[in-house]
Order: C-alpha cells, then sequence, then structure tokens
C-alpha cells in the first residue's frame, strides 16, 4: 500500500472530508482505487484527485449527484454545457428569490426599529426617503364593511397580480380629507415592494401613530390636522398608514401600531 494514500491522506490534500468521501463511495459516485482486503480499509492514488475535482466543481455547482454521476459516464462538452445552462437559470430563480427576502427583511426591520423607539402620543414631522410600492386595485365597500371585507376579497386573487403577501401592506387615502372621513375605511392597498412602479416621493411628512388593532386609529387624523394647524403646515398628497408592530412582530392585538403619513409643506 506504500504507492497509494489512506481515506485521512487523501482527504488532507484533496480538501474534501472523510465522511464525504465515505458517502460518494456509498452511492457510487467516486470510489477509492483500491480496497485493503484484510481489514477494507479505503485506498487512493495521486491521479483520482482528477477524477475528485470534476466531482466537486459539479457539486459545488449545485448539481445533484445522480445527476453528476450519469454525466461522467455520458461527459462532453455539449452534455455539459446543457446542464449548465439549465444550472444557471435555477441559479437567477434563486438569487432572485434570495434578493425578495433580503428586501422583505430590510422593509419588516426598518418599521419593527421605528415602532420600537416611538411614542404613539406624539406627531412628528421628518423626512422620508423615496420608496416603491405596488398599488392594489380600488376597494368596493358595501354596508357595514370593514376594511378587511375588501382586504380579504384581494388577499384570495393575490396570485393573479403577482403579489407577494410577505411585504408590508398598508392603506391609501387619496388625501386628508379622505382619511378624516372614513379612516378605517382606505381607497385602496399597496405593499411596500421595491419592484413596485408607484413611487411616494422623497420629502417632509407629518407622520401620527395609533395602538391597537387594524382599523381602530382612534382621534389620530385629528390630532393631525390639529398639529397642523398650531404649526402652520399645509398637507399635500395622500396619506399612507403601514402598521410598524402586527402580527409578524407582537402577539398582543391591542399592541399592534400603526402609522400614517402625509407629505406637508
Amino acid at each position: 500500500m506504500d504507492n497509494y494514500l489512506s481515506i485521512y491522506e487523501f482527504s488532507k490534500i484533496s480538501g474534501v472530508e472523510s465522511s464525504k468521501l465515505r458517502y460518494w463511495d456509498e452511492i457510487g459516485l467516486f470510489s477509492p482505487q483500491i480496497r485493503n482486503p484484510d481489514n477494507n480499509y479505503r485506498y487512493y492514488s495521486l491521479m483520482q484527485l482528477l477524477a475528485l475535482h470534476f466531482v466537486t466543481v459539479l457539486s459545488d455547482l449545485g448539481l445533484p449527484l445522480k445527476t453528476i454521476a450519469k454525466l461522467r459516464n455520458e461527459l462532453e462538452p455539449d452534455n455539459l454545457m446543457e446542464l449548465l445552462d439549465k444550472q444557471e437559470q435555477i441559479m437567477d430563480m434563486e438569487m432572485r428569490s434570495l434578493r425578495q427576502r433580503y428586501s422583505i427583511i430590510h422593509a419588516r426591520r426598518e418599521l419593527i426599529t421605528f415602532g420600537r423607539k416611538i411614542d404613539e402620543t406624539q406627531i412628528l414631522v421628518q423626512p422620508k426617503e423615496e420608496k416603491n410600492m405596488i398599488m392594489w386595485p380600488p376597494n368596493e365597500y358595501r354596508e357595514g364593511d370593514t376594511f378587511m371585507e375588501p382586504l380579504a376579497d384581494f388577499i384570495s386573487r393575490t396570485k393573479d397580480y403577482h403579489i407577494n403577501l410577505s411585504f408590508p401592506v398598508g392603506g391609501y387615502h387619496e388625501n386628508m380629507d379622505a382619511f378624516l372621513k372614513a379612516p378605517a375605511h382606505p381607497a385602496c392597498f399597496f405593499s411596500i415592494d421595491p419592484i413596485g412602479t408607484h413611487t411616494q416621493k422623497a420629502g417632509n411628512y407629518m407622520i401620527g401613530f395609533a395602538r391597537g388593532y387594524y382599523g381602530e386609529l382612534g382621534d389620530m387624523p385629528e390630532r393631525m390636522v390639529a398639529y397642523a394647524k398650531e404649526h402652520s403646515l399645509a398637507f399635500s398628497g395622500p396619506v399612507h398608514t403601514v402598521y410598524l408592530l402586527d402580527e409578524i412582530s407582537t402577539k398582543e392585538p391591542s399592541q399592534y401600531l400603526a402609522h400614517s403619513y402625509v407629505a406637508v409643506s
């Protein structure tokens, strides 16, 4: 056995763990050059590093081991190119999915971080960055409806609109007058999604807060109007309402925290 390497030695040279070498041997993907008939120990040759490289490269690309084993028996440039093209498409989809998950994490963290440090009794005026959204179709309310009925109706059809409900969802009022009149009846809903084509412009915004279950905004609209009069501020554009703390971040519905914001000058 002097011309061969034990599995430990081969593992150390190749950088592939011994447990993985044993598994690949068991499934017939990559086997040792010989086995000692006395103790059944595995022994490898240095030349096998080339065969191992074939396996490790394709394995690192995420190709299934069965596919690698099949390709090894049918190895030609055209066959490899076909597999690489398919794997590239799979990886493109995976990267899109990862970017979307990252965006959801960023959006949720931003809301929770803000919600944990504010006093819901205060009114703030501060700058907001530009943000992309997906605007949903206009809501239709029947007598006695809360905002839940149109929301539930649309949620049942979100796949038709390719909307990811993991992003934060908010309510949209066309202006402050509409918000004052029916704060729990937004004209439509929207999701804070970076692929959205609707843009919330950057600028100074007045922000009001209310704690409680969905639609329970209390006197927040009136407090915002009173603050605007006291500080000679004029409302401009739509009112957006998004929950900073909701069922994703807090267990008790009474502790949900909404913030409504509207551009002011």
